[in-house]
């Protein structure tokens, strides 16, 4: 069966005037227009592609990439507002509707939004979803501390950045925790640093505890040999500099240095740190 949003690795069945016919196992066609068509292919060749339906409402192929597949959460720009909702330009010809009531606040043209891509169960539409929120769940998780998660910056909060966690559960990364700048889309891997009660799931960037120690190692040796092997910090050097200066905690600062001091990697000075 053909999946509309989604990638299908399809077989080449015919060569047509308007393109390529392709089949599935289950005896269904699909037309590649001729600006998709490769410049070399032979007939039973399989080819993959991106399914959904064209500005007639006909099923349609296409090799084009786009910024969004059904069931993920994307930053797309809206190209336009009508009287019917908002178009999203998410990387191909037609353009990703996103209906009124499935908008947060009201979207504006050139404005950049988080959506979600559902297929609506009516019209095989692909429609998108500002209102991430209801596409997420805590109540069973299926991840435990410290697994490492891929997430996406979802928006800010009193607390920090709240975040979408493997495009299941909601997380929360707190503002002491972030030492990088961050925006709304962004996608990164992070970690899963503590559940509380309510399942509610705190998340660190990069890994946390002990596993903290060898990147940010890795990262201060960088810093050494991007300096002349010399950084104006230690131990005695306050969060604020540390952090300007290596966008990392204190604390996971003197864990690095004390790590890269066993090895016999780094010397501390009262003038800071210098690579042996």
């Amino acid at each position: 069966m053909m999946k509309i949003g989604e990638y299908n690795t399809l077989r080449i069945l015919r060569d047509t005037e308007p393109g390529l016919f392709l089949g599935d196992s289950d005896g269904n066609e699909v037309l590649l227009p001729n600006r998709y068509v490769p410049e070399v292919f032979d007939i039973n060749d399989e080819l993959n592609v991106f399914i959904y339906l064209d500005n007639e409402e006909r099923i349609i192929a296409t090799t084009d990439k786009p910024y969004i597949t059904v069931g993920e959460f994307s930053l797309l720009r809206c190209n336009e507002v009508t009287k019917h909702g908002a178009f999203l330009d998410f990387g191909l010809v037609k353009e990703l509707f996103c209906p009124f009531k499935e908008q947060v606040f009201p979207m504006k043209a050139g404005g950049w939004y988080l959506v979600r891509c559902y297929l609506d169960e009516f019209s095989e539409r692909l429609v998108a979803s500002s209102k991430t929120n209801k596409f997420l769940s805590n109540t069973k998780l299926s991840v435990t501390q410290f697994d490492e998660v891929d997430i996406i910056i979802s928006h800010p909060s009193e607390l920090g950045m709240n975040v979408i966690v493997n495009n299941i559960h909601s997380g929360l990364i707190y503002s002491d925790n972030i030492y990088q700048d961050l925006s709304v889309g962004d996608k990164l891997k992070g970690t899963v640093k503590k559940i509380r009660p309510g399942n509610k799931i705190d998340i660190s960037i990069g890994k946390v505890g002990y596993r903290n120690i060898e990147p940010n190692a890795a990262l201060i040796l960088e810093a050494l040999n991007a300096n002349s092997k010399h950084i104006a910090l230690n131990d005695k050097s306050s969060p604020e500099a540390i952090k300007n200066k290596l966008q990392m905690s204190k604390k996971n600062f003197k864990k690095a240095i004390g790590s890269l001091y066993k090895q016999k990697l780094i010397a501390i000075k009262s003038d800071g740190i210098h690579l042996i």
